[in-house]
């Protein structure tokens, strides 16, 4: 890195009046095929075409942070007539264009699967895209999965749009002070050096989306970016047909106080919807990842008040049907919220178009026992307004679903935790963006290429025994190889901006040894995550990771939120302890951690370590990254690592207990994993054959990538998104809005009836045809009689909720029996139900009601009836 010797500052000029224009690259007419590919962002997952513009300049690459288009507009003329008369070359880039066109043109896994469905559109809203590195508008693990949710879409043959907004600075480059302290900087990004493209009117000009707030008009231009097959639409504010303030909306991820928050979603959420209705995309199922976009849900709404003359109730049953949504954050304060002034502030308007009071909306977004105070602080949840207007919702992991059904089980109060309706899809990664490309030629030979197109298949997956030990081993020490090279590298960088001395600096060429036990730990710096508890008995890992004839070593990187000083105090600490004489040539945390950094930790490491304070870890994807590239998961039995592990291919740090002082669970867990390093990990490691290869060590490695690869990428999860929430809820709105929406005027006028006569349904008695005790798996026959009222039977499902009961009439291991209409005795009517015992012990039952619409049952909050 060059220093500046004398200083200078280059002098700039600011000018309101500049004319503003963009130049492009002269390529030669016969390299024309170079932009269409760049402008595609399937060359990110694609090692052929990262290669293809590796070839153009090497340095070049490197310097742009492999932007194609970017060093398409750095390198020479002459370069670039060079390489338009060099037949290897031109070979190489016809070769990467035809695999691009076979690509967007080939059948797909939709077009197969789903054929009844070819029709549909679905859209995807997050808040941030992680698409690549050198498009930085992401910050972290939602980000990641938005980008990876986009391709494996693009692989399936999804027809989906994503939606987002584009920020001209995105999230904070992290860079440390001498002692340690993170810093934060902002570099604006230049999108014409993006393969973005403006989005037009029929005019040719740009088109712009009015959001109107009830003091000025927001306008939003859009941009796109092809990710395969899939459009990425994204939002930008900052042009100068808006004011300073707002065009300073899409400026930071992030960032900004809570007005600048709530400005950010509505662009998003009802910004977004605007812009697809002017594209003319008119999507069956809306995807809201999290709940930064769910002002959508509001605005879809008035959309169909207003263009179609529909009552609220009728309104709120299409969106309903037509959106399905995400929840990511196990941890109450994680979700986004805002003060109930500040919601008014900008709704107020649309409540009379929407048909709200100021209660009944604000009560949108709060648990039903909440008292409604306009002055409350935080009080607007957007997970609440999510999870009360949509047809489906998930958590991202089996066990982030059971914590979200407590989290939230307050919106539906008389439900059993068990049937709050949040059910579970598990994250997973885009396993061709993320693995490397040594183990890509290797499957591509070992596996058939089939892995890239089908890695959901895990009959593929079982090949991976047939890799010989040893060629697998070579290429994993490549990898560990670079990923020290490239450390290096970068702290050498580090040290040069701190202003050391290229003495002190020279100390980084010898950090690392490419040969020893690496351990890589990445991710954000929250407290939850427990960055520095492998330093908690600092002395012990001392002696692991100083043992000379064992050599062990620790890459750390990742940010912390630039307003959390917890985060950056673990920094601090892990920095520091890094100076220490014995250890800094053997711990190293790397700064700005970001897509281009995680490829190296990941692919290179030998160890990836995990471990969050249970159950706060939602899911995590970074192991599963690791995973496919042959590093082994050392991890706490959360998130994603309870449904993977098996004993077998990876290891866990302490158990499934619950804690109740963090202290203890620090200390009890540190001890876990010290222990798994001394007799465990390490001595598998370093039992070499005569040949020097760990063969034991291969053996697990292998087990690791066969039975987490198939299960843990992004294919299956969009599969299980396609199944499970996008085509039921597509044919569901699909009912509701023929014939001028008369299904969707007739179920709330249903739903209505069932709301205004609830309360006066009664629960009369109940009777079945026990006498003493009886013996398992015999019949029991249950009759209730129950005083409806206004309401029709059809309308309410009739149930007999059993299980074992103890001394407090608590039923646990509840089962279900639907009960049937027999007869009606004046204004009562007499159900029948049959329960197969299946349990030995004290057991009961009761009875319940609950609403149901055409043979369905509907989770609707506040409307359950117990006996």
């Amino acid at each position: 890195m060059k220093q500046d010797l004398f200083n200078e500052q280059q002098e700039t000029f600011i000018s309101k009046n500049a004319k503003t224009f963009v130049t492009v690259p002269n390529l030669p007419e016969i390299l024309n095929p170079l932009l269409a590919i760049a402008n595609n962002m399937w060359w990110c997952w694609n090692s052929d075409a990262v290669e293809l513009f590796r070839r153009l300049d090497r340095d070049l690459w490197e310097e742009s942070y492999h932007n194609p288009k970017g060093i398409l507009g750095m390198v020479s003329q002459e370069r670039l007539e060079k390489v338009a008369s060099d037949d290897s070359f031109i070979s190489h880039m016809e070769r990467v264009k035809s695999d691009l066109d076979k690509y967007m043109t080939m059948n797909t896994w939709f077009q197969d699967s789903c054929s009844e469905c070819l029709n549909m559109n679905f859209a995807y809203f997050s808040t941030e895209f992680a698409i690549h590195e050198s498009i930085p508008v992401y910050s972290g693990g939602l980000g990641v999965l938005s980008g990876d949710h986009l391709k494996s879409a693009s692989d399936l043959g999804l027809p989906l749009v994503g939606v987002g907004l584009l920020y001209r600075y995105g999230y904070f480059k992290q860079f440390l002070s001498i002692d340690g302290w993170q810093q934060e900087e902002y570099s604006e990004n230049i999108f014409a050096r993006m393969p973005l493209q403006p989005v037009t009117n029929q005019s040719g000009e740009s088109l712009i989306i009015n959001i109107d707030t009830p003091k000025y008009t927001i306008y939003a231009r859009a941009w796109k970016l092809q990710v395969g097959r899939v459009p990425l639409y994204l939002l930008d504010t900052d042009f100068e047909k808006n004011s300073e303030d707002v065009r300073t909306i899409t400026g930071q991820l992030y960032g900004g106080d809570r007005e600048m928050r709530i400005r950010q979603e509505i662009v998003l959420g009802v910004g977004g919807l605007k812009l697809l209705k002017a594209l003319g995309i008119s999507p069956e199922v809306i995807h809201i990842n999290e709940g930064h976009s769910a002002f959508l849900l509001l605005e879809k709404m008035r959309e169909y008040i207003e263009d179609n003359g529909l009552s609220f109730e009728e309104a709120f049953q299409l969106v309903k049907s037509g959106t399905v949504f995400t929840t990511h954050t196990p941890v109450p304060a994680g979700n986004e919220m805002f003060a109930n002034d500040l919601i008014l502030k900008y709704f107020d308007p649309i409540l009379k178009k929407l048909g709200f009071t100021k209660e009944e909306f604000l009560r949108l977004g709060s648990f039903p026992v909440q008292e409604i105070k306009n002055d409350s602080p935080s009080n607007f949840s957007m997970t609440i307004l999510a999870l009360r207007m949509t047809n489906k919702a998930n958590g991202v992991s089996r066990l982030h679903a059971t914590v979200s059904r407590d989290m939230w089980s307050q919106i539906w109060t008389d439900l059993p935790r068990k049937e709050v309706p949040i059910t579970h899809i598990t994250n997973g990664i885009h396993t061709n963006t993320w693995i490397s490309y040594e183990f890509s030629g290797l499957f591509d030979r070992y596996l058939g290429s089939a892995w890239k197109d089908e890695p959901a298949d895990h009959t593929i997956w079982d090949r991976v025994s047939r890799i010989p030990d040893s060629e697998l081993w070579r290429s994993h020490e490549r990898r560990r190889e670079r990923l020290v090279s490239f450390a290096r590298e970068r702290l050498r960088h580090q040290l040069e901006r701190r202003g050391l001395s290229p003495k002190a600096v020279s100390y980084a060429d010898e950090v690392l040894d490419p040969e020893a036990l690496t351990i890589g730990f990445a991710r954000r710096f929250a407290s939850y995550k427990r960055g520095n508890l492998i330093f908690r008995d600092f002395e012990r890992i001392k002696r692991i990771l100083t043992d000379k004839e064992h050599p062990v070593q620790i890459i750390i990187a990742g940010k912390a939120h630039p307003q959390d000083n917890n985060g950056k105090d673990i920094i601090k600490t892990i920095v520091s302890l890094s100076k220490d004489n014995e250890l800094k040539h053997k711990v190293v945390f790397l700064e700005d951690y970001d897509m281009n950094v995680a490829h190296y930790l990941v692919q290179g490491a030998d160890i990836w370590l995990n471990n969050p304070l249970r159950p706060e870890e939602a899911s995590g994807t970074s192991g599963m990254k690791a995973a496919v590239n042959g590093v082994i998961n050392l991890s706490v039995l959360d998130g994603w690592w309870c449904e993977g592990y098996n004993g077998k291919n990876g290891w866990a740090i302490g158990s499934i207990d619950k804690y109740y002082d963090r202290e203890y669970q620090d200390e009890v867990e540190s001890k876990s994993m010290y222990e798994t390093f001394e007799k465990e990990i390490i001595p598998l490691y370093f039992r070499r054959g005569l040949d020097g290869i760990p063969r034991d060590w291969i053996k697990k490695m292998k087990t690791s990538m066969q039975t987490l690869g198939p299960v843990f990428n992004t294919n299956r999860m969009v599969e299980e998104y396609v199944k499970k929430f996008y085509i039921p809820s597509a044919f569901e709105h699909l009912k509701l809005s023929r014939d001028n929406f008369s299904a969707a005027k007739k179920k709330a006028q249903r739903l209505l009836n069932l709301s205004k006569n609830w309360n006066g349904i009664k629960i009369i008695s109940s009777r079945d045809n026990v006498k003493g005790d009886i013996q398992i798996a015999s019949d029991m026959t249950v009759q209730a009689k129950v005083y409806l009222g206004g309401i029709l039977p059809e309308d309410v499902s009739i149930q007999v909720f059993s299980g074992y009961i103890n001394s407090k009439q608590v039923i646990s291991e509840p089962e279900i029996d639907e009960m049937r209409l027999v007869s009606k005795e004046g204004d009562n009517y007499v159900y029948e139900g049959k329960m197969s015992l299946s349990k030995v012990g004290q057991c009961g039952y009761t009875i319940r009601v609950l609403p149901q619409y055409c043979g369905e049952v509907q989770y609707i909050p506040e409307m359950v009836k117990w006996q």
